[in-house]
């Protein structure tokens, strides 16, 4: 097979709807790319990122476009095909309601039409070729008119925002969400290529892997071949570790299965379980001794299990993988770029090498976006991190209807097939929150008996699974209740399955998330603003000025424009209040909103960790951004990890110390995720927020490995004379942590309690911070001091005495003394302060 990637030579124009000439003429496209990139690097269109751009680009949402090219005989392989030869025209991904066609007036050909951003199309040009050029033009149909058509034909169906993103197939995010821009982008998103091939294809190759007891691994290919000589001889050859099957295809078979065995085949495991190596597989389609086409992928040998039965407190959702039960310390995905695009494969690996550094060890690919980049899934193989992937439906009610039905089948079955090779795949999921909504959100008087989506997560996906893919586990949605319908039992019931936790941040204090104990929490989170560089930088007043020198920041139109929860700033304040208090500078708030974030998702980590294995998994929302906002996400658009991300590292850390206050007993519960016992010496006091000590008590412990070991603290250490000016503090080798009677707004605080001594190093700064008094949340926000910055650590508590040296890096001179106060050098005590 002779493949030609069409990545130049492409314009685009509008064709209807611009009434009034805001895009006259024809501009060079980038392919893959789409409109707003391509207006952008024209200078037509701002950056819709920037500011209040946003909403000022709404009207591109009702327009048509027109992608044009020129296939050339002199520069593509397009010379008359000979007998039993094919040119075919694959485009791996239109974004979205498309109309193909090649020629020119008035011989133009409508080679098809396209319905579907998450699937690919073929086309079969050889009837159409000869020596001369031949134009190709792809238009593409506004996808608000398209959905709100379909919406009016079938009657409109529940959802959480107005756009009518549930009647198309499209990433539902790109009609925005509570963290990401309205911007319905369109373009030729995936790569376009000519495909020249002769006799035989390989149409679809299945790799069935498993693991037997003994350690064989076997792979049994499934393969589907499209012919255009049924009666040529072929023949298919695989190999893999020095292995070699070779079979022929008998004279009109479409179809065969090649299985071969490796004896003692190395075991694929999750980061912090083992290694993760990974074999090449290579599968050649013959006829005689001229190799006609090749699959070549990397696959890895593992079992993977769900385990979803009853026991005496609910319905588990426990993952193992090889036969071991894993903890699963996960975060939800959403496209780490609006425009796709632009997501690049080493910048899907720094985003995942930060998960990796965080001590994640599973991803949720979140059903409002997209099926990943095969660079996505390569790079979470290569990495140990387990990919639990939903169906691309998400919070909304959805047509089974055709052509809905229809188009999903073909998107789900081609995406299964697509991703089975990865061993880092270890769940499809039906999709996020659709269970939950059309059993608690009011719908079904909207609904009026019509379909919503429930042959999709109890029929038409769990079949596919089954049928393409039997090694891997389903579940119906996230959240839901293992084998229980809504009507016998709530989908989000936390003693079942999986539990999306949102009371949290919607309407009660982050302290109530220790009120139940989910068996898998696969949602929740907390908000705070990005890192401030992100923010002065894409965030500028309505005035043009700097947003921190506005009067009113927080309720500036365009930082309202990039806050896009319902009441965002409002649930901000009041997670604030109880904990931090509410500060009037606004720098001040952004650093405690930040803090307070960090805080309430380490919070819940802590209790879930702690009740392991009955809570099996915590997968926080969420890892990263798609753009500058105010969001839950750990790390920022320009890929700046704010504090969430330091506390995720802490506490998803293989060995943990944490506390509990359980029925009023305070216990020390000491985390043990790892394969090796952990004995040590648990030093627990009371103390002084100036150190002297009130109480002391050493205890030998002997962690088992993966197990959790909590240790109550006698009357003498949990009960303080005066809880404002007290603490716990818990030591066990290397690890420090301390517990408060309550909350900071009522702690005495030293509002200065440290001394810092700053020294420049080759790559930039060694920050050393001591102690006076109990400095509680140390943190340097080095982007304020240089844009390039980066931190080894932050949210450091050092007890008086306690000392510890921050590792700055940058290509900046003369900022030492930045480093060394606000707004730079920050702690919880500063903003009881200020």
């Amino acid at each position: 097979m002779l493949g030609t990637e069409l990545r130049t030579g492409w314009t685009v124009r509008a064709i209807n709807g611009d009434q009034s000439g805001r895009v006259p003429g024809t501009f060079p496209a980038d392919v893959p790319g789409c409109v707003h990139t391509d207006l952008m690097a024209a200078g037509v269109i701002p950056d819709p990122h920037l500011d209040g751009n946003e909403a000022a680009l709404k009207w591109m949402h009702d327009i048509d476009w027109r992608y044009t090219t020129v296939l050339d005989p002199h520069d593509l392989p397009l010379e008359r095909t000979a007998f039993g030869e094919r040119v075919d025209l694959v485009f791996d991904g239109i974004d979205t309601i498309g109309t193909v066609r090649l020629g020119e007036e008035p011989d133009k050909i409508e080679l098809g039409r396209t319905y579907n951003m998450h699937r690919s199309y073929r086309f079969d040009i050889s009837q159409h070729l000869d020596d001369q050029p031949l134009d190709l033009e792809v238009d593409l149909h506004s996808a608000t008119t398209y959905a709100e058509a379909e919406a009016q034909r079938l009657g409109d169906l529940p959802r959480p925002y107005p756009a009518p993103y549930n009647f198309i197939r499209k990433m539902a995010c790109s009609f925005g969400w509570d963290w990401g821009p309205d911007l319905r982008t369109a373009g030729l998103w995936k790569p376009v290529r000519l495909e020249r091939w002769g006799v035989a294809r390989l149409a679809r190759v299945m790799p069935i892997v498993t693991l037997d007891a003994a350690g064989t691994g076997r792979v049994e290919l499934r393969i589907e071949l499209e012919r255009l000589d049924s009666e040529q001889p072929l023949r298919l050859t695989v190999e893999i570790l020095g292995y070699r099957v070779e079979s022929p295809v008998a004279p009109g078979d479409a179809g065969t299965t090649l299985v071969v065995d490796v004896p003692n085949a190395p075991l694929w495991w999750p980061v912090g379980y083992g290694e993760q190596p990974l074999a090449d597989l290579t599968l050649t389609l013959w006829t005689d001794d001229q190799e006609l086409d090749r699959w070549q992928r990397s696959i890895g040998f593992r079992t993977v299990e769900l385990n979803t039965s009853r026991d005496d407190v609910g319905t588990a959702f426990t993952f193992s993988i090889n036969g071991q039960p894993v903890l699963a310390k996960g975060v939800n995905w959403i496209p780490d770029d609006h425009f796709l695009t632009r997501i690049t494969a080493e910048r899907v690996e720094r985003r995942l090498d930060q998960a990796r550094a965080a001590n994640v060890n599973m991803i949720r690919v979140w059903g409002g976006g997209i099926f990943e980049s095969d660079d996505f899934y390569r790079a979470c193989d290569e990495r140990g991190l387990l990919v639990w992937q939903d169906f691309l439906l998400a919070c909304a009610a959805y047509p089974e209807e055709s052509p809905f039905w229809e188009e999903i089948e073909a998107e789900a079955r081609e995406n299964v097939v697509r991703l089975m090779p990865h061993p880092s795949l270890v769940l499809f999921n039906g999709g996020n929150e659709n269970l939950w909504g059309q059993a608690d959100w009011n719908w079904q008087e909207q609904l009026g008996g019509r379909t919503w989506g429930a042959g999709y997560a109890y029929e038409l996906f769990p079949k596919i699974v089954d049928e393409l893919d039997p090694t891997r586990p389903y579940s119906d949605n996230s959240p839901y209740s293992p084998r229980l319908g809504s009507e016998e039992l709530h989908p989000n019931d936390p003693n079942h399955g999986t539990h999306h936790q949102w009371d949290v941040w919607n309407s009660v204090d982050y302290t109530a998330y220790r009120s139940e104990i989910p068996r898998f929490c696969s949602e929740f989170g907390f908000q705070a603003p990005p890192a401030w560089r992100t923010l002065i930088d894409w965030v500028h007043a309505v005035d043009g000025g700097l947003l921190d020198a506005a009067h009113d920041p927080k309720n500036d139109a365009n930082f309202l424009l990039h806050q896009k929860a319902e009441d965002g700033n409002g649930k901000l304040d009041r997670g604030l209040a109880p904990h931090l208090g509410v500060p009037d500078v606004f720098a001040d708030w952004h650093w405690a909103t930040q803090l307070n974030q960090a805080r309430a998702v380490a919070y819940a980590i802590d209790h879930y960790r702690r009740w392991w294995p009955r809570t099996a998994g915590a997968i926080v929302w969420q890892l990263n951004d798609c753009w500058p906002v105010t969001s839950w996400a750990a790390i920022d658009s320009e890929e700046r990890p704010k504090p969430l991300w330091y506390a995720l590292r802490r506490a998803f850390a293989p060995r943990n110390l944490v506390f509990a206050d359980e029925n009023g007993i305070v216990s020390a519960v000491l985390l043990n995720d790892t394969d090796e016992p952990w004995p040590g010496a648990l030093v627990l006091s009371r103390e002084r927020l100036d150190g002297v000590t009130l109480a002391s008590h050493t205890v030998e412990v002997s962690v088992e490995p993966r197990t959790v070991t909590p240790i109550a603290l006698s009357d003498e250490l949990s009960k303080p004379d005066d809880p404002t000016a007290e603490i716990v503090v818990a030591r066990l080798a290397d690890l420090a942590r301390v517990h408060t009677f309550v909350e900071d707004i009522e702690l005495a605080f030293e509002p200065d309690p440290i001394e810092v001594d700053v020294i420049e190093a080759e790559d930039g700064y060694a920050v050393t911070v001591t102690a006076r008094s109990l400095a509680r949340d140390v943190t340097l926000l080095v982007d304020q001091a240089a844009k390039d910055a980066t931190v080894d650590d932050a949210l450091i508590t050092l007890t008086a005495g306690q000392s510890t040296t921050f590792h700055v890096r940058t290509t900046a001179h003369s900022i030492g003394q930045a480093l060394a106060r606000p707004p730079v050098l920050r702690s919880a005590n500063d903003l009881q302060h200020t």
